[in-house]
């Protein structure tokens, strides 16, 4: 497994030389939000919406004037707008009540806020705060069950089984490499196999 997994991250640093996460951000607040409101929705329309939000709102004090039917209003475009928008009113009151109008660098605090999970909470302390975390999102989920990495059927545990596999100092890069992959070619649907210079390690468990 670990010949496999050396050559699968070679592979991808060939096609993938620079990584990084789609989303926008300049700050871990806003990249805590911007993590928060991409779920079930694409970094493309996330950043679209944020643009306008962290220019008026750039910090937790601006933020904290929103009441939520406002942050609604700001947020409407993205999937399940009114719920997120509950999250974040929420949320932004915790961080300046509970932790000092800062974000939490673990994952047991930040998984106490609102609409927080542990996804979301391991893109934070990885892209964030560079602090070993291996993010699992729909990509990344099925790429390792494609290769045949892991055979578990929920994203904690792959996230479990990858970390078990990949050396700790390569979690994030390959957490961003195997998203890239997802993005470009190893997709959904109609994967574009002649396309994958990993194409000879992979199983194709799943591939029609």
């Amino acid at each position: 497994m670990n010949k496999k997994i050396d050559k699968v991250i070679k592979g991808l640093r060939e096609h993938y030389p620079v990584v990084k996460t789609g989303l926008e951000y300049d700050s871990p607040l806003q990249l805590l939000i911007s993590t928060l409101l991409s779920a079930q929705s694409t970094d493309k329309s996330v950043n679209k919406v944020t643009k306008n939000l962290y220019k008026e709102y750039p910090d937790l004090e601006s933020l904290l004037k929103l009441s939520r039917e406002e942050i609604q209003e700001n947020i409407r475009e993205i999937g399940i707008y009114k719920n997120k928008s509950k999250n974040i009113y929420r949320l932004l009151r915790i961080l300046e009540e509970e932790f000092a109008g800062k974000v939490p660098e673990n994952m047991k605090d930040l998984m106490k806020l609102p609409g927080v999970g542990r996804k979301t909470a391991s893109v934070v302390l990885a892209v964030a705060f560079e602090k070993p975390a291996f993010p699992v999102d729909t990509h990344v989920y099925r790429i390792c069950r494609r290769i045949g990495f892991t055979k578990s059927k929920t994203a904690d545990k792959v996230s479990d089984d990858m970390m078990k596999i990949i050396p700790k100092e390569e979690w994030i890069e390959v957490h961003h490499l195997l998203i890239n992959h997802g993005r470009n070619i190893c997709k959904a649907r109609n994967p574009e196999c002649c396309k994958c210079n990993i194409e000879k390690c992979c199983d194709k468990v799943g591939v029609k």
